[in-house]
């Protein structure tokens, strides 16, 4: 017999479907424009605002504001604390995933 599951163990911020894309994305795109990750995600301007400041608050990811040229330019990074928080959620994944 297996090995008892915790799926509290499962970050529920990156578990949500449109955050868990922007960190799968992030995790091998970092940094990404905020047009980029809008088309990626297939997600609306503000909703994916609403989700990228709640992956923020929990220092997944850090937005850079800027311009490129004379136009305004935000770039989202995925931060250490993200990087590693991914790395741990994948691992709970795959726990729940084995036979």
């Amino acid at each position: 017999m297996s090995s008892n599951l915790n799926i509290d163990d499962i970050d529920e911020l990156i578990h949500g479907r449109l955050r868990l894309g922007i960190m799968a994305y992030l995790s091998t795109a970092s940094p990404a424009s905020f047009p980029e990750l809008i088309g990626k995600t297939g997600t609306s301007h503000g909703n994916l605002s609403t989700h990228l400041t709640k992956l923020e608050k929990a220092r997944y990811v850090r937005q850079e504001k800027g311009f490129k040229g004379k136009r305004p330019q935000t770039l989202v990074h995925l931060t250490d604390t993200g990087r590693d928080a991914w790395v741990i959620y994948l691992d709970e994944m795959r726990k729940l995933l084995e036979p």
